[in-house]
């Protein structure tokens, strides 16, 4: 018997059948072993010695692969075809040399790139070592990943309380954001008109052309920059006799381009679908493990983690075939179409992301998929087929134009397209990201009607509308992967984990699919400019990737790099020990002056509390993160909070300052609008005895007027009597929402409405059924199933269901809950076998420990955030301590 060892439970049964009874295929679930989230794991003092845990789940998977293996004749190492794979692998047959099973078995690295019979055969054919220089790469990786977050985040800890982490590849993405950001604040608008004139052919044809010369001048865009200048270009062309000085049509070909590689199918859906950068990568997984397709699974697309835009031979050949088959003859190019990575090195599985099959076209599997997997097949299948496909043919058309007013002369032009044969665009066409200028043979233009050289125009009208400028759009997440690929910046496996990290360390917020800094950003974008600055500059990470390239190529020594690296960074993080709390603070009141600093409308220094008129403003640091605060405090209390876009809180008029609203009928105290802290809220009266409202959720400090301020801060308000104990029921605003509240039972509502207008009776309504469903509300229904996600591979149904505490994913008597923030609908099978198999392991090891604390490692799985961003998920373990360096406790679970 031969045992096999892959990644996913899912690919273990597919590929079981294809390679029939003499295999036993068993599945890792990911990485096996880990560095610790704790200080230690990495030691540069002893040459960088790496201390590796095997989780309490792991050790059980492992435990079984090594119980197969003793009885087994030849051990195949089939993880999946890229850097993280091969650490996988190489990661496996350390921990079965150290359980003595292997013996003199030989021990084979095999590698496909679909999950298709004839791939697994023909890689089984063909095995070969495990790739040391790939594995060092990894080394390298980790360890840089580990020594940057173990070391930088906690000196953000104590410099800059409320950031979370810092990390190797996080922290520059994030500045990319940051610097955009800083772009469009920083963006002057500048005025300019088009001018364009309505014309018709004596044959009654309209059509408009565009002003691109005057007064022997060529014209740009921007070149009419004023109502006067517009005014009298366009009383000439009022004036003016138009004549067509020459038509040129010119015949444009339109090349397709390559098949999808990780970043280009992560921009792709995003632009096409609306995806994000890991909904593409969960509903791929699934495409590339395989497919219920009539009884049989089927992997329909190949490995999705990789930075190649190449196909095998074969691909090209089934491509080509069925071009002429479902498009026809002409759509076939003359000879297959070769493409070229632009990446120095491409570490990743070398083969484009493509269909397994390219018979196998999205209306033929339609039954068996689900909307998104339909959705991203299809866009896959397309832009593979499409990449053998002819050349779009384009006639583009070009007339000239010549306006004369008795001698002063304007030059006008009229561009039209016309698709005189489709090519690839039958198939697939690109859709340029937001802000992204047009390409040439693009058919934006529309055709034109039939125009002559030398002939007479009518005018029929001339339009001047003026513009304006607009700054740089806010990245997407599909043009901020774009753009860190040109830089160099992480590689195709690292993308989604990276703006994934970024958005749950809340240093970026999404609006509308761009991504927006929140304040947490700004301010360690912000830091380590000022204090790191060597260490978020894009040239830097682009040559520290390309070294980890040249790593996996065998021309670099993996610890070299590391040396090199250590060096100076330590240094660096040594001389922040003497940096107090306060330079921190001048600095970053300088690098974020105008965005915190905004000036004001009297011109007054808007750096002087407009409170007290006498204390200076300044950043302050506080247990929730940083906020503006006065220098006379406590005689002046005045703060305002940070916006989730870094600025400074402002009420509906624009003012950071307090907004009267009213005085209070009742006490005659003014009622006013701020903003502190902790968001905006209401306050009645000054002083530490005034009363305080916040906004509840919903609530627009806009939308705020003294009747709604008014009636928030007569909360809690009675309701009535309950009609059968007499006591007083209440409702009212607390820490978990709005609620209605009768001797010591709370019922929970569904809105501040609700708060604000509910009756007696249906207050006793609500308190009734809250008080039928028995403590803690255990009375409901059954949890809702929000998702079916297929079979155990022990049998039984796997769910996502709805509980009283969350989404939680449940298996027979087991359920695991969902990690916080996790959409339910984004659950994939390996992830719910993940939680399944740790709350199983939880549940049955009697003598097992909890570790001291898991809850309450935030830090430590914050330092880990760079780290988990290139690796596969892994539990954070022990809490860190002080001293990245420090040598570990021993322990009992596995270290290498």
């Amino acid at each position: 018997m031969n045992v096999v060892v892959v990644e996913s439970p899912a690919k273990a049964k597919t590929i079981n059948k294809y390679l029939g009874s003499g295999y036993k295929v068993l599945a890792s679930f990911g990485h096996v072993r880990d560095l610790p989230a704790k200080d230690g794991s990495v030691l540069p003092d002893q040459d960088f010695e790496m201390f590796w845990e095997v989780d309490s789940a792991s050790q059980k998977r492992m435990k079984d692969i090594a119980d197969a293996v003793k009885s087994s004749d030849r051990v195949f190492l089939a993880t999946d075809p890229d850097r993280e794979g091969e650490a996988i692998s190489w990661h496996v047959l350390d921990l079965l040399k150290k359980k003595r099973v292997i013996g003199d078995k030989p021990v084979k690295r095999v590698v496909f790139n679909a999950i298709t019979k004839k791939a697994v055969l023909d890689a089984m054919a063909n095995p070969r070592d495990i790739d040391t220089p790939l594995v060092d790469a990894y080394l390298a990786r980790r360890a840089l990943d580990y020594l940057v977050g173990f070391n930088l985040s906690p000196v953000l800890w104590r410099k800059l309380p409320g950031a979370r982490s810092a990390g190797r590849v996080q922290s520059v993405a994030l500045r990319l954001v940051c610097d955009r950001e800083t772009e469009i604040e920083r963006f002057v608008a500048e005025e300019y008109w088009n001018i364009s004139a309505l014309l018709k052919t004596p044959r009654g044809d309209e059509f408009e052309a565009k002003l691109v010369s005057h007064d022997g001048k060529r014209m740009q865009r921007n070149s009419v920059t004023n109502g006067d200048q517009a005014t009298s270009i366009k009383t000439l062309l009022e004036g003016a006799a138009f004549a067509v000085e020459s038509v040129e049509a010119k015949p444009v070909k339109r090349n397709p381009g390559p098949p999808f590689t990780t970043s280009t199918l992560q921009q792709a859906a995003s632009s096409k679908l609306g995806f994000s950068a890991s909904r593409t990568m969960q509903v791929a997984q699934k495409l590339y493990e395989g497919i219920d397709i009539g009884g049989e699974t089927v992997g329909l697309i190949t490995y999705m983690r990789t930075d190649g835009v190449q196909m095998a031979p074969e691909a090209i050949d089934a491509a080509r075939s069925a071009v002429a088959e479902q498009f026809g003859p002409r759509y076939v190019p003359e000879k297959p179409r070769i493409y070229s990575t632009k990446a120095k090195n491409a570490q990743e599985a070398h083969e484009a992301i493509r269909p397994t099959d390219f018979n196998r076209s999205p209306d033929k599997v339609r039954k068996f998929l689900d909307a998104d997997q339909l959705r991203l097949y299809d866009l896959i299948w397309k832009r593979g087929i499409a990449s053998q496909m002819a050349s779009a043919e384009i006639e583009r058309t070009t007339v000239e134009i010549l306006a004369d007013n008795n001698g002063a002369k304007a030059g006008l032009r009229a561009v039209g397209s016309v698709i005189r044969f489709d090519g690839f665009i039958a198939a697939y066409t690109d859709q340029r990201e937001e802000g992204e200028p047009a390409e040439d043979g693009d058919d934006e233009d529309g055709r034109l009607p039939e125009i002559n050289a030398r002939e007479s125009l009518a005018k029929q009208k001339i339009n001047a509308s003026q513009h304006f400028t607009e700054p740089p759009p806010r990245y997407s997440e599909a043009s901020l992967i774009k753009k860190m690929e040109e830089l160099g910046i992480g590689r195709p496996s690292t993308y989604a984990a990276t703006l994934k990290t970024l958005s749950d360390r809340e240093y970026i917020v999404t609006e509308k699919r761009k991504l927006i800094p929140h304040s947490k950003g700004r301010l360690v974008t912000a830091f380590l400019e000022n204090f790191f600055t060597k260490y978020v500059e894009y040239d830097f990470t682009a040559d520290l990737e390309e070294k980890l390239d040249k790593i996996s190529a065998g021309e670099l020594n993996w610890k070299d790099v590391l040396r090199d690296f250590w060096q100076d960074f330590f240094s660096q993080i040594e001389d922040t020990k003497e940096l107090r709390v306060t330079n921190v603070l001048d600095a970053l009141n300088e690098a974020l002056a105008p965005l915190v600093f905004p000036k004001r409308e009297d011109g007054s220094d808007p750096r002087i509390c407009q409170v007290c008129g006498t204390g200076n403003l300044s950043l302050k640091l506080g247990k929730y993160g940083a906020f503006v605060g006065c220098s006379n405090y406590p005689e002046c209390n005045y703060t305002r909070q940070l916006t989730s876009d870094g600025g400074a809180e402002a009420d509906a008029s624009g003012s950071n300052e307090p907004r009267a609203l009213g005085k209070d009928p009742q006490t005659d105290e003014d009622i006013t609008l701020r903003s502190g802290r902790f968001g905006p809220y209401v306050q009645r009266g000054d002083g530490k005895e005034a009363k305080r409202s916040s906004l509840p959720k919903g609530w627009s400090p806009a939308d705020i007027d003294f009747e709604k301020a008014l009636s928030l801060l007569s909360l809690p308000r009675e309701v009535g009597a309950h009609p059968e104990t007499g006591k007083m029921i209440s409702a009212g605003l607390g820490r978990y929402g709005p609620f209605v509240l009768h001797d010591g039972t709370y019922a929970n509502l569904e809105s501040i409405e609700d708060v604000l207008s509910i009756g007696l009776n249906r207050a006793v309504t609500v308190l009734a059924e809250k008080q039928s469903k028995g403590p803690g509300g255990r009375g409901r229904a059954a949890a809702v199933a929000l998702k079916e996600l297929g079979e155990h591979p022990d049998g039984g149904a796997i769910t996502v269901r709805d509980g009283r505490y969350g989404p939680y994913v449940n298996w027979g008597k087991v359920n695991a809950t969902l990690p916080k923030g996790k959409d339910p609908q984004d659950v994939s099978v390996d992830e719910a076998l993940v939680l399944i198999a740790e709350r199983a392991a939880k549940d049955g090891g009697k003598t097992k420990k909890a570790p001291a604390k898991a809850a309450k490692t935030t830090k430590a799985k914050a330092a880990k955030d760079e780290a988990g961003t290139d690796a596969k998920p892994k539990k954070a373990a022990a809490k860190p301590k002080a001293k990245a360096a420090a040598k570990p406790k021993a322990t009992k679970k596995s270290t290498t």
